[in-house]
Formats: C-alpha cells, structure tokens, sequence
C-alpha cells in the first residue's frame, strides 16, 4: 500500500488577545506501521477547534479513547509534531517555536497527570520532585530556594518538613498535591489536568478540586480540564466540550450544554449521570454497537453508526460546525439549515 498522506488543509485563524489558547482544526496521527512501511494512521485527534479564555476552565469529556489526553499533549507539544492544524498560546503557534523559545514556554504551559504515584521519581525525595524544575529553569537564587519551595507545598496543603520524605510514603491525595505543587512552582498561566482525581476517592476529590479551583482565583491559572466524571466537570468548569473519536462534537458554555445537550452522543452520555433520588426514573439512552477504530473511522458522520437518528446523508456527509446558540456550537447534520431544523429536534 502506498504512503498515507495526511490533510493538512484548514483556514489558519488570527490570534485574539481575550484567548489564552486558540485550538483551531487540531489533528495528530499516529503511523501505523507495517514492518518500514507507513500503511495508514491513527487519528487520534481529528479536526479539534475552541478557545480559551484567561482564567477560565474548559472541561473536556468522553468514552475512553476519543483522544482528549491526546489532545492535551499535543497542545503542550509533548509530541515532536502535529499533524494539522494551529496551536496559539498568547497568540504564538507552539509548533513554529525554537528550542529556546520552547524552553521559555514551558515554565508557562504544565501538566498534572492522571496516576500520582507513577508520575512521581521513586527515588527523588518531595522538595526536589517539586524544585527540580525550578533549579533547572533558575526561576530563584539558591539562597531562596528552599523558603520558595516551601510556600509552593504550604499552598497545596503540604507541610515543610514533608520536603525530605519519599512519594511512597504519602497517601494519593497527598500524592496528587505534590503534583500540583510540581506543576504550580513555575508559575504557570496555563495546566491541562488530565483526570486529576480519578484515582482517588470520593472525599479526597472534593479536596483536590476545591484546591484547584483556589489556586485557580489566587493565580489566575487557566485550565483544561480532562475528566470522566461529568459531575466534577459540572462543578469546575466554565465551558465544556464533547469528544467522539478523536472529534469535538458540542462546545459550549457549561450552563447550556448541562441544560440543553443537543448533539445525540452528548444526550447519550448525560443520560448516564446517576440522579440521587430514588423516586426519580431515569430516561436512560442506550448506544448500540462499539466505538468504530480511529484507524479507520467511518465515512461521513463518526457517530452515524451508533445513532438512531441516522440518514444516508449522515452516512456520506460529514457535518460541520455550526452555532446554534451565541457560544453553543455542535457538529450534527440534525441542525443544518438544509437539514432538520433545530425546533424538529427538541425531543431528540
């Protein structure tokens, strides 16, 4: 089979100073290989596009492997290159910075990730996981470090005598504030939280996410909020965007897509949120089949092969992005002006 070649056609945007992050028609693919030979890709992250405001939290959510950890590397560049697509951080294109440029930014940009323990060096004590960085990046003279490290762990909740201890020796809550405190020492305007309390229990996640909503107000920190538990995203965020292999398929303020979900994935997936209160019966939706491989996903719609709304045009069209309210965006044919309208679609 001859090489895959990837699309790489978008229209580039122009950088607005109210955003933080501008993600515009992202996509990264992983080469699928065939002992030398490239014979197709992984699209992990196929054609994402929103905005970030400062100070604010997007929430991003959906099925396990719809790409959104991806997504959140490959804004931060942990990968060599995209695949397509603009990255503007404070209206600069990550993937057009130098080395040096890069190594600037990266104090600016951070990451917490998932599992706290084996993010951790097992052999490095507290302070200097957490200092590391920031002796690296010379951000304070030596003859502060230690009071600045300090008041890094005060701010997280941890105390300074836990500066010489190990990660093993902490519990996961204790864990995950040593990997906020990592990511909170470089003084950073932006974090993507990639499942940050999923590993812990219910008690503890209430800590770490009112932690991170305080650090949030006293910083002005921005996050980008990845999550399973639509609860948490519920409470944190202030837009929220829905992944489907590897495609945002709702964007929207947080209000109107817990209000009013239009996209069919969408109503699918909060129809699966537990309601507290036995009294009341819940109008469970159902998906039929299994998610399609992102390696060869289908023609037209992505989700038309689990949609009971599905057409022949879902099946050889793919839908665009269209606002249906101010800043409530969804990628469904059911709202095209040359298809159902959006009043025929309130009881979908």
């Amino acid at each position: 089979m001859a090489k895959i070649t990837i699309d790489n056609n978008f229209t580039p945007v122009t950088p607005d100073p109210q955003y933080i992050l501008q993600v515009n028609a992202l996509k990264k693919y992983f080469p699928i290989k065939d002992g030398m030979r490239i014979v197709g890709h992984v699209k992990a992250v196929d054609g994402v596009t929103f905005n970030l405001k400062r100070g604010s939290t997007m929430g991003l959510v959906g099925e396990s492997g719809c790409g959104k950890t991806t997504t959140g590397r490959t804004i931060l560049r942990l990968y060599d290159e995209k695949s397509g697509g603009q990255v503007l951080f404070n209206g600069k294109e990550v993937y057009d910075l130098s080395q040096k440029e890069l190594r600037a930014l990266r104090t600016k940009m951070q990451i917490i990730f998932q599992d706290p323990f084996s993010s951790l060096s097992p052999r490095m004590p507290v302070g200097e996981i957490i200092g590391e960085a920031v002796r690296e990046h010379k951000l304070v003279p030596k003859a502060e470090f230690n009071d600045y490290i300090d008041r890094v762990m005060d701010n997280c909740g941890l105390q300074s005598f836990h500066r010489q201890r190990y990660p093993h020796e902490f519990s996961g809550g204790q864990r995950q504030r040593i990997c906020i405190a990592r990511a909170l020492a470089l003084n950073p305007e932006f974090i993507v939280c990639d499942e940050p309390v999923s590993a812990l229990d219910v008690s503890i996640q209430a800590q770490i996410i009112n932690l991170l909503k305080e650090l949030q107000e006293k910083y002005s920190l921005t996050y980008l909020f990845i999550s399973h538990d639509l609860s948490v995203v519920e409470h944190i965020s202030d837009t929220v965007g829905v992944m489907y292999l590897g495609s945002l398929v709702e964007y929207g303020a947080k209000e109107d897509i817990f209000r009013n979900p239009l996209h069919p994935y969408t109503q699918a997936l909060f129809s699966a949120i537990p309601v507290p209160d036995p009294t009341v019966k819940m109008n469970r939706i159902v998906l039929e089949g299994s998610i399609p491989s992102p390696a060869n996903p289908p023609k037209g719609c992505k989700f038309h092969t689990r949609c009971k709304y599905c057409t022949e045009r879902c099946k050889n069209e793919t839908p665009m992005q269209r606002e249906i309210e101010p800043g409530h965006y969804v990628v469904c044919h059911l709202f095209d002006k040359e298809g159902v309208s959006a009043d025929e679609t309130e009881n979908v």
